[in-house]
Parts: C-alpha cells; structure tokens; sequence
C-alpha cells in the first residue's frame, strides 16, 4: 500500500530536516506512549519512548513503505517495551475496580458503543459544548487516570490514535476480546463521569 503523506515526510526525515523530525515527534509521541505504558507501565514508559526513538533513528534508513510510518513507530515501540518487560506478559484484570462513579447501565450502549438514549439535556448541551468547561475537563482527567494502565492505553490508542482493534491488538499482544472488554470499560467510566456532571455538575 501506498503512503504518500508518509514518503513525503520520510524524504525529509532522510534528508535531515529537524522540522521534520519534530513533526513526527509531535504527531506521534503520545501513540508511542500509550503502547510503552500498556505494556511496561508508568514507571518505565518514558524511558521506552526514548530508546524507541533511537532505534527509529538508527533504522529510519531501512523504512521499506510495507506499512504506514505510524504502524512502524507503534510496532518499534511495542517491541521495545516487550524487551524491558521480558516477554512476562500483562493480563486483563476482569475484577477491575470500578471508576469514581461505578458504571453506567449496560442496556444505554448500542452494540456499536452508541447511546440508546442520549443523557438528560444533551439536547441542550452537547457533549462537546461540555467538554469546553474546566470543570468537566477537570472530572475527565481524574477519571482517565483513574483507568487501569492497559485501559487507559486502549481507549487512547483507538479514540485519539483512530487505530483499528486488531492493530491494537497486535500491538499490545492481547487478545481481541480483551481489548474489546477493555474498551468497553473504559468507555463505560468516561461516560459515567459525563452523565454525572450533567445531572449534578460536579464530579
């Protein structure tokens, strides 16, 4: 498959444009952290961010185009982190703690993750008209913080990433059904925060 966003900017990476390579930094440090922290945890992530964008710079030249920059930097990253951890695998919890605020009910989510029926006054107020006030941004950090690291890491992968499951999967070397229930889950806690801030405006 063809990449041409990607062939322009590796022509400048390899020609040495340090413009380039912040924009790569930028575009997909915070991916490459989330897959580390999924995989190794907040205490080593950071450091497995680091060494993997110095095997992206040591190998950048052997880039072959079989896939996107984007899967070849999270698959670096993923590797990396797999080394640090030596290959002792990271399991599902299914007795997850619950968030600040439990989880909604089941039978509000459609079987694509959308609302049956939309919260209290989100006619009114959109979620994204929401997500403008400090206070809700405020909530919503608390509670994605209070994710599980694998959590966490799949709901950043596949919301503000846009990856597919099955390359998270890959990734992270889970199985599809656990990054579904892992999905799942923490969906189910961002919007328990959310419908709790709009019933009573607090956290």
């Amino acid at each position: 498959m063809d990449y041409p966003a990607d062939s322009a900017l590796l022509a400048r990476l390899l020609a040495g444009e340090e413009k380039a390579f912040r924009e790569l930094v930028a575009t997909y440090q915070g991916a490459m952290r989330a897959v580390a922290f999924a995989i190794v945890g907040s205490r080593n992530a950071d450091e497995v961010v680091q060494d993997a964008w110095l095997a992206v710079v040591r190998n950048l030249k052997g880039f072959q185009g079989r896939s996107s920059l984007k899967t070849w930097l999270l698959t670096i990253t993923a590797n990396t982190a797999k080394t640090r951890l030596k290959h002792n695998r990271r399991e599902v919890l299914l007795d997850d703690l619950p968030g600040p605020h439990g989880t909604v009910g089941e039978k509000r989510f459609a079987d694509d993750g959308h609302w049956l029926r939309e919260p209290f006054a989100w006619h009114q107020d959109t979620p994204e008209a929401l997500l403008t006030e400090e206070e809700l941004r405020e909530c919503l950090e608390k509670t994605l913080t209070s994710l599980s690291e694998l959590q966490g890491s799949v709901l950043l992968l596949r919301e503000r990433q846009g990856l597919e499951l099955e390359e998270i999967c890959n990734l992270l070397q889970i199985s599809l059904s656990n990054v579904r229930v892992l999905l799942h889950r923490a969906r189910l806690k961002v919007f328990a925060t959310l419908e709790h801030f709009e019933e009573t405006g607090q956290c």
